[in-house]
């Protein structure tokens, strides 16, 4: 059995978003529990030259709906950066399933050998399907994410590796 393109993308983007929704419910759970300014948690860095957890998020959405949409082949929607609140966050994170459930597998099989161009700041790059899937796309993607559940984390929400993982 062969894992699909489809599978290895969109369902795995949709279920680590959800994850990360529901540690943001927690999250703020945890800032209404101690009375913390959610600003606290939401402009914290781990290192002063690492964005903040707010952007970690907006970066995690902007990948994977990027990722289905270059994959099937359709124009990448556009979210502004504007999200402050965890509530902003959790909206941005439901359009972005929203849309990547709006790709069907049909869209995606068979894009292995597409050809994907990217630009990185200021250079330029050439992949395959795969090899931007599986090289960039799904690495960048956890990336971000494991990165706003290590910056809650070490803030103290009261977080694990099961509320990261959920149920796949």
């Amino acid at each position: 059995m062969n894992i699909s393109m489809y599978q290895a993308s969109a369902p795995r983007f949709v279920n680590t978003l959800r994850n990360l929704s529901a540690i943001l419910d927690k999250a703020q759970a945890h800032v209404d529990a101690k009375k913390i300014d959610p600003a606290a948690l939401t402009h914290f860095r781990l290192y002063p030259d690492m964005l903040p957890m707010k952007r970690q998020v907006q970066i995690a959405c902007d990948t994977a709906k990027g990722a289905v949409a270059r994959l099937a082949g359709v124009d990448i929607p556009k979210h502004e950066d504007t999200e402050e609140t965890f509530a902003d966050l959790k909206a941005r994170i439901a359009k972005t399933i929203a849309f990547v459930e709006t790709i069907t597998p049909g869209q995606i099989e068979g894009c292995e050998d597409r050809n994907i161009h990217l630009k990185l700041g200021t250079r330029e790059v050439d992949w395959k399907g795969m090899q931007y899937l599986l090289g960039f796309a799904l690495p960048n993607f956890y990336f971000h994410v494991a990165t706003a559940y290590d910056i809650l984390r070490h803030n103290g929400v009261e977080i694990g590796k099961r509320d990261y993982i959920g149920n796949p």
